[in-house]
C-alpha cells in the first residue's frame, strides 16, 4: 500500500535542546514538508522575521482566531499565546508533504487528538538538566527569570516522554540529526486506520 497523502511529525522538547538545529540539518533529506509556522503573542526577537519565525499577532487578534476556530491546537506559554493554524497543515497534507510541528506537550495532546492516525512524535532533549541549564544561557537570549521559567517547564515537560513515540538525545548533532531522518522517512508511511480497514476489506474480497 503506498501512502499518497501527507503525514505528520510532531517535534517537542524544552527550549535549549536544539530542535530547530536539527531541523535546519535535515530539511533537504526528507522529501516534500511544510514546516508550521505558529502564531504567537510575544514580541519579537531580534533577528526574528514575521512570517517566516513565527506569525506575530495581538492579544485581540489571537482570541478572535480562538472564537472562531481557526487553531489545530493553542496554549499559554510564559505568560504569551501560542497556535497552530489549521488551514495551511490541512492544505499541506492534501499536496502530500511531512508537516513539521516544533510544539510544546499540550499542543502535541491536541494534534494527537485531532490527527493522532496519520501522525508520529519525537521528544528532543539534552543529555542532562544541567547541559540544558547550560546551553540555556550559553544563547544568551533571555533573561534569568525567563531561564528559570523554561528549566522548570523542561522538568515538567521531560515527565511525559513515555507518550511520545520517540526519545532522541541531542548530545551530538550530526547523529541526533540521522537518527531523525529515520523517523521522518518513516512517518511518511504510517497508514491511518480507515485506509489499512479498506485495505482489508479489499484484500478480503478478492481471495
Amino acid at each position: 500500500m503506498n501512502r499518497n497523502s501527507g503525514a505528520i511529525l510532531v517535534l517537542s522538547g524544552p527550549s535549549g535542546a536544539g530542535k530547530s538545529s536539527i531541523i535546519n540539518k535535515i530539511k533537504d533529506q526528507i522529501g516534500p514538508i511544510y514546516f508550521s509556522i505558529s502564531t504567537t503573542t510575544r514580541g519579537m526577537r531580534e533577528g526574528e522575521v514575521d512570517g517566516v519565525h513565527y506569525h506575530f499577532v495581538s492579544i485581540d487578534e489571537f482570541k478572535k482566531d480562538i472564537e472562531q476556530e481557526m487553531f489545530l491546537e493553542y496554549a499559554v506559554v510564559h505568560g504569551n499565546y501560542y497556535g497552530t493554524s489549521l488551514g495551511p497543515v490541512k492544505q499541506a497534507l492534501k499536496e502530500g508533504k511531512l508537516v513539521i510541528f516544533d510544539i510544546d506537550v499540550q499542543g502535541h495532546d491536541a494534534v494527537q487528538n485531532r490527527l493522532g492516525d496519520i501522525t508520529t512524535s519525537v521528544f528532543i532533549t539534552t543529555p542532562t538538566l544541567e547541559e540544558l541549564t547550560k546551553r540555556l544561557h550559553n544563547r544568551s537570549t533571555d533573561s534569568e527569570a525567563v531561564i528559570a521559567g523554561r528549566i522548570e517547564m523542561a522538568k515538567r515537560e521531560v515527565q511525559r516522554i513515555s507518550e511520545y513515540d520517540f526519545l532522541v538525545v541531542n548530545d551530538n548533532l550530526d547523529e541526533a540529526a540521522e537518527i531523525l531522518v529515520s523517523i521522518a522517512k518513516a512517518a511518511r508511511m504510517k497508514i491511518p486506520t480507515l485506509q489499512i480497514n479498506e485495505f482489508v476489506q479489499k484484500w478480503e474480497e478478492q481471495s
